[in-house]
């Protein structure tokens, strides 16, 4: 029996309007070097300048996972051939980070687990390489996005609970609105370091870098590849020969992992402060207004199970930013806590079938207004997925409104009491035999009552239906 140790770096771009040591953008789909100038081409004689909201955005990181903010920090030149970075080294930091020594509760199939954080550093991110055919193209637009990295302590025992880990920390950066966490963006990409022991060692074996990993199904799949890998290894007697400290790629179509370069050590990188940059020195005031951080996920779980919600249903709607405001401003507006949860994860999400909640044509308002009339019983569940049908079929420049819906197609609830009566009267002089039936103890006709007088009177109230039906019954 072995047991897997896997610790996790993550790099998440923050969401800055420049990058982190210029005035260059940071938008994604520019045409190819065009945000570029000298200081993230690497010129001679160009000076790096620290971007302040960069800082703050690492602070409040720091702050959400209760970690130490270092208020001495230091930037250091991280020297490696970089092919997408012009300088040939990276402006990162190395013993003394901005963070250090936090940590992040995740949820496993045995409880809540605390999973160590040691550390999460500022750098600049590379350039991006394009290889098409026998050439290869630099885009340098990236090169000086500014990252955070995001160091765990090797405390995850398998790939599930380091999905769990990077959900929670991926759904945390953008609540905490530091990062877009977009993985297809590159903007939240993982390299995941692999290791297994015998069950009941303390020793730590050789570990394996997977690098480069920006979806949680390959993660999950480059994880559980490569513990198989190594304990065939192991249990053949060539553990020693076949995994070695290396940087390793997993590829997605053969759903290997494959080995890409001997793994480099710190040393390897010759680290030693940056001399174009001061030591960064947080003064009080600053650190104090980078620290006042929004609600979080899981303290707003615990308010959405308070407001009675089940604990399932507030860990959907805080799995991510997008989800949880919506349903914030569903109810703000006065729709029901409960009623908004199931029309918007139930009925909505379940509509738009992993289509982006940002990009919906029905707003939140809109689908409040929606919830408030279900609540009234001015239309009935029924009708108010034919509405939501309608809204979500419509334009986004020509919206209509719930109401506009409900009056065009004929769907408001009938709760006047005097048109039921009628409506019941009629029937019942209709079905004497059945009325007899039903008072000789035949209770489970009154279904075929309601069904009838809903089928002559269209958008009749259900529960209002019931309730005059039995007391003319029963009468």
């Amino acid at each position: 029996m072995f047991e897997t140790i896997i610790g996790l770096e993550v790099h998440t771009q923050l969401n800055t309007q420049t990058k982190i040591f210029c005035s260059c953008p940071t938008s994604f789909k520019d045409t190819p070097n065009s945000n570029t100038c000298p200081v993230c081409l690497g010129l001679p004689g160009a000076l790096p300048v620290l971007n302040e909201q960069a800082l703050k955005k690492a602070i409040a990181f720091g702050t959400a996972i209760n970690a130490t903010i270092n208020q001495d920090s230091v930037f250091a030149r991280k020297n490696y051939f970089y092919p997408d970075l012009p300088k040939a080294y990276q402006i990162s930091q190395f013993e003394i980070p901005i963070v250090s020594a936090g940590y992040l509760d995740i949820d496993t199939d045995t409880g809540v687990k605390r999973v160590g954080i040691e550390r999460a550093h500022l750098e600049e991110d590379a350039g991006k390489n394009i290889h098409e055919g026998e050439f290869s193209k630099v885009d340098l637009n990236r090169a000086g996005t500014p990252l955070l990295e995001i160091v765990s302590r090797p405390d995850l025992r398998s790939a599930q609970e380091a999905i769990s880990y990077l959900k929670k920390l991926h759904a945390l950066v953008r609540f905490l609105g530091i990062s877009d966490a977009n993985m297809q963006e590159g903007n939240f990409r993982c390299d995941a370091n692999v290791s297994i022991r015998p069950k009941g060692e303390d020793k730590l074996y050789t570990r394996v870098e997977i690098k480069n990993l920006n979806s949680f199904k390959f993660i999950q799949k480059a994880i559980d590849y490569e513990v198989g890998r190594q304990i065939e290894a192991f249990e053949r007697g060539t553990y020693a020969k076949e995994v070695v400290q290396e940087t390793r790629l997993f590829d997605t179509i053969k759903g290997i992992t494959q080995a890409m370069r001997d793994k480099e050590g710190s040393a390897d990188y010759r680290y030693f402060p940056d001399p174009d940059l001061r030591r960064v020195y947080i003064p009080e005031a600053f650190l104090k207004q980078a620290q006042n951080i929004p609600e979080l996920p899981d303290a707003k779980k615990v308010r959405y199970i308070e407001l009675g919600l089940k604990p399932e249903d507030a860990s959907m709607l805080v799995s991510d930013v997008a989800i949880a405001r919506y349903f914030e401003d569903m109810v703000e507006m006065g729709a029901s806590v409960k009623g908004s949860m199931s029309w918007l994860c139930v009925e909505l999400l379940g509509r738009l079938g992993g289509q982006e909640l940002e990009h919906c044509v029905v707003q939140a308002q809109t689908l409040g207004t929606l919830v408030q009339r279900i609540d009234s019983k001015k239309i009935s569940g029924k009708a108010g997925k034919e509405i939501l049908d309608a809204l979500l079929s419509q334009s986004a420049s020509q919206p209509s409104d719930v109401d506009t819906l409900i009056e065009k197609l004929g769907l408001a609830q009938v709760q006047d009491t005097q048109e039921l009566s009628r409506a019941i009267d009629t029937l019942l002089a209709q079905h004497p035999d059945k009325v007899a039936e039903y008072k000789g103890g035949k209770v489970k006709l009154l279904g075929f009552f309601v069904g009838q007088v809903l089928k002559n009177l269209k958008g009749a109230d259900p529960s209002a239906l019931n309730a005059l039906l039995k007391e003319k019954l029963e009468g």
